[in-house]
């Protein structure tokens, strides 16, 4: 069983941040140890909600806490997410430091949540630079989609092409382990949507069907998966075909029932079993160099 210290947001209502990650998790078997950045009635898409961000001083007792219950070897993987304040950046970044200390085999995973094509940046002005300058750089494994991967990288993503070489560029910045999600790229119908995921040289794609809708969330238990099932898999072709099954069918019955929020104790079972699997292909093209 690996153990999942998750650094990232909570609600109460609805599923993103740690109400997006750590029961898909533990459903699927890992142990996860929450520390929350924020705690919101809802997420911030609706326009309004109570509750406040939590201090980076706060954050970061309750981690300290955990070392003095001599925790940290135990950790085999550090996730973060959405951060909420730009102070949480050196708290994640110290504790990624003392754990590793501790447990040199552990590994952290950065989604790094700044915005997307349609809606842009939803974050402090001052997060988006903080994770490129500071977090990305000593994360192992980043999980950004299209657009938060161009920002960073500072180079274009609209071709494949591109986003390879960018997937490159961001691995030169730290993580060798990257996965892109949300991918879309002129070469496919408007009909399917892809996840893209390397490590080092190894590059591999999954392909799903398209489902039009959007519901927050969905990248938060995606990137927690993908974390968790690299971890245990060692193989990121293992840990992307699982990660995809789950998704999609969570998504599927998500937009079947008609819910506003993810279904996630409903579908729950896609964690476990899920119903189909999607191919995982090699992609033969990815740029050489770099680690």
């Amino acid at each position: 069983m690996n153990t999942v210290l998750s650094i990232q947001s909570h609600v109460s209502f609805g599923h993103v941040g740690n109400s997006a990650a750590v029961f898909p998790l533990q459903r699927a078997g890992y142990e996860v140890w929450p520390v929350h950045t924020v705690n919101f009635s809802n997420h911030t898409g609706y326009g309004d909600w109570g509750g406040p961000l939590l201090p980076a001083d706060q954050v970061a007792d309750v981690i300290d806490g955990l070392e003095r219950r001599e925790a940290f070897d135990k950790i085999d993987v550090i996730l973060s997410g959405y951060q909420g304040s730009p102070e949480i950046a050196d708290v994640i970044i110290d504790a990624v430091t003392r754990i590793k200390k501790e447990n040199p085999n552990a590994v952290y995973a950065c989604d790094p949540v700044m915005g997307n094509a349609k809606s842009g940046c939803f974050v402090d002005d001052s997060i988006p630079p903080l994770l490129r300058d500071k977090v990305i750089p000593v994360a192992d494994i980043a999980t950004p989609n299209q657009f938060e991967l161009g920002f960073l990288t500072g180079k274009p993503v609209d071709t494949f092409e591109q986003v390879l070489d960018a997937v490159r560029a961001l691995q030169e910045m730290g993580p060798s382990v990257v996965l892109v999600t949300s991918l879309v790229r002129p070469e496919t119908g408007d009909d399917v949507i892809e996840m893209l995921a390397v490590d080092g040289d190894e590059a591999y794609l999954v392909q799903t069907p398209y489902l039009n809708f959007k519901r927050n969330g969905s990248g938060d238990v995606t990137a927690a998966l993908f974390s968790g099932h690299y971890a245990y898999h060692g193989e990121v072709s293992q840990a992307l075909e699982a990660t995809a099954a789950s998704v999609y069918e969570l998504l599927e019955t998500t937009y079947k029932r008609g819910s506003a929020e993810l279904d996630l104790i409903f579908a729950q079972e896609c964690f476990v079993d899920p119903k189909q699997h999607f191919d995982v292909t090699a992609v033969d093209n990815f740029p050489t160099g770099g680690k």
